[in-house]
């Protein structure tokens, strides 16, 4: 990661009712991204928080606890949870944010519901069009960010740019991509594939300062020879998922052939490193979770089955983006490409 100047410990307000397990595997998430320098903030029920901390060695750690009297739940729709739960322990968390109590938000919660108290709690940066989820995906050389991944279905060619200019600085300053590549997804690499929306993007994108090599297609996502692959997430998040689907199929199916014989046994028993690693490469909390880029403050949504080691993970991750001001890049980014963007001269709507 690059290195900063920045010494005091980013404070990052954790969601601690969201995801599927709730308090029991988010609090002990967040006292091991503590025990590695990151000041936590749990937010939700007071004792339903403590009764999972004092199972655990939290002495001379920098955790606090802010009560929260709500739950948005993973069906609840998020305009009902901004207007009739406005004491959930997302839309608290984002009010510590937006008050300066902490730096950054981590929720495994509804994820609609984190998205969307983002973005009217916190509000966005001067000059974003529209917020992003960025997904981050294993491929066989470097992390790959994929953008958009679900934040917005419809998206205009000055929205798809705008995604590759975020996406590009949290590449830098978040993955420590040395000058990351950007691609634009499509149905072919030739110049002029692609629908409308994907052409006047490409057109953009070329006329930027960021490393644009053009189309790339689905199967590329993962050579690991592209770093930023931008699309709208409708399309970002059907890859997504398919590609969480297939590495789950494909595990299952390959645990079925090493013991489908006494000499695939054997093999497996002699292989077992080389199958760890390869779990440890395509497990998604690996990789913590996706930030959603364009907002006044730093926020992640981790996976609703996130376990202890994706939640500490999306905190460091959180901390990480803190430390390396990676808002004041994005800002800057922004402001050297107001022209192409179409927000010379406008604020954010």
């Amino acid at each position: 990661m690059p290195n900063t100047e920045e010494t005091v410990a980013p404070r990052i307000a954790v969601d601690a009712m969201g995801g599927d397990y709730g308090p029991r595997i988010v609090v002990p998430g967040a006292v091991e991204a503590a025990r590695e320098g990151v000041a936590v903030v749990l937010v939700g029920d007071e004792a339903q928080i403590n009764d999972e901390l004092v199972k655990l060695d939290t002495n001379g750690l920098d955790i606090t606890v802010v009560p929260a009297s709500q739950v948005v739940e993973m069906n609840d729709k998020p305009a009902d949870a901004l207007r009739r739960k406005r004491d959930s322990s997302i839309q608290v968390a984002c009010r510590l944010v937006k008050a300066g109590d902490a730096d950054g938000v981590v929720s495994a919660g509804n994820s609609g519901a984190t998205v969307a108290c983002g973005m009217f709690v916190l509000g966005r940066i001067k000059g974003v069009l529209r917020p992003a989820l960025a997904g981050i995906m294993p491929t066989e050389k470097n992390p790959v960010v994929l953008i958009d991944v679900g934040a917005n279905v419809d998206s205009k060619p000055q929205h798809l740019f705008q995604f590759g200019l975020m996406a590009d600085v949290l590449a830098r300053f978040v993955l420590g991509t040395k000058d990351p590549s950007v691609g634009i997804l499509s149905i072919g690499e030739e110049e002029g594939k692609g629908n409308a929306a994907v052409r006047e993007a490409f057109d953009l994108l070329r006329e930027s300062n960021l490393r644009f090599i053009g189309n790339v297609e689905g199967r590329d996502i993962f050579t690991g020879d592209v770093d930023v692959v931008v699309c709208d997430g409708f399309v970002g998040n059907v890859a997504l998922k398919l590609s969480e689907g297939l590495a789950k199929s494909m595990s299952r199916i390959l645990k079925l052939q090493l013991r489908s014989s006494w000499l695939s046994k054997l093999g497996t028993l002699l292989s077992i490193r080389a199958f760890r690693k390869f779990k440890k490469v395509v497990d998604y909390a690996e990789y913590g979770g996706a930030p959603l880029l364009g907002l006044k403050g730093t926020v992640i949504v981790a996976h609703g089955k996130s376990n202890e080691l994706a939640v500490s993970n999306c905190i460091k991750m959180a901390a990480t983006s803190v430390r390396n001001k990676t808002h004041e890049h994005l800002s800057k980014g922004l402001a050297e490409h107001q022209a192409l963007s179409g927000t010379q001269g406008k604020t954010a709507a």
